[in-house]
């Protein structure tokens, strides 16, 4: 166990270091216009905290010690690929059609939306990514479905500030801690590493000084999705699919900031550490 432990540790320091430095260095230059948004208090923000968490949690992942080289290559590719994708959303997404049937049915009517690359090559970076950790055809679909389905759904959440980070620590901490338990070194690592990025970068999102934007939400859900699959066994992963698209296909009629809203245990955790409406 000391060796996972000690794995965590120097995965979630490198993970919120290398975040924090990348935050600190992109924010440093001039801001361009098309990283700024206006929040619903008519204040400025910039969505460079998704860059910053993408370049850090990958960087960190990188370098990590004690990871396969195999593990390392679908770390950075999951997390820089889905990354890239969600910033290109970012910049050059537009409103007229959102969630998955949205956007494919303005490609059904022959429209290519920012959000259908996004979909389709997220969908092709998580089978990249899985194809390096899984074994045979049936695991690699498995995991590439739930490594993207992730990503999308950690970008569903971050909708208000710190939701999303808030969500990863909460569904990252018992695989964590399920990890250390096991001895996994590998899983710890890979789990620790987003984990550490999003914490340092929290006080920002809940500051409303910055969001993760697509870019930040989608790498952070892939991540903890290919950590998910790396370390679960093959019911564990079948689960966490089914739970990813059952949420998915919800947040197509259900809105989960009303579902928040009104139970007051998920209501308190959304809320904490924000700024009063």
């Amino acid at each position: 166990m000391a060796r996972a432990l000690l794995g965590a540790l120097a995965g979630a320091v490198l993970g919120a270091v290398a975040a924090r430095a990348a935050y600190t260095a992109l924010t440093a230059k001039a801001r361009s216009k098309e990283w700024e948004r206006t929040n619903h208090r008519g204040e400025t923000l910039t969505l460079l905290e998704g860059p910053a968490f993408v370049a850090g949690a990958a960087g960190a992942l990188a370098i990590a010690p004690g990871l396969p080289a195999k593990a390392r290559l679908a770390a950075v590719l999951a997390g820089a690929g889905s990354g890239a994708l969600g910033a290109y959303d970012d910049l050059y997404g537009g409103s007229s059609s959102k969630g998955f049937k949205g956007h494919l049915s303005a490609l059904a009517r022959g429209q290519v939306t920012s959000g259908a690359v996004k979909i389709f090559g997220i969908g092709a970076t998580g089978l990249g990514a899985a194809a390096l950790v899984s074994r045979g055809p049936l695991d690699t679909l498995v995991n590439g479905a739930a490594i993207a389905g992730s990503a999308n759904l950690a970008n569903l959440f971050d909708l208000r500030p710190g939701r999303a980070i808030k969500v990863g620590l909460m569904a990252g901490g018992p695989l964590l801690a399920a990890c250390l338990l096991r001895r996994d070194a590998v899983g710890a690592a890979l789990v620790a590493v987003p984990l550490g990025a999003g914490a340092a970068l929290l006080p920002e999102d809940l500051g409303e000084q910055a969001m993760l934007g697509d870019a930040g939400a989608n790498a952070l859900g892939a991540l903890l999705g290919l950590a998910a699959v790396t370390t679960l066994g093959r019911r564990g992963r079948f689960a966490l699919l089914g739970t990813v698209a059952a949420l998915t296909a919800a947040s197509e009629k259900v809105s989960f900031t009303k579902v928040i809203a009104a139970n007051p245990v998920l209501d308190r955790i959304d809320m904490l550490g924000r700024r009063p409406a």
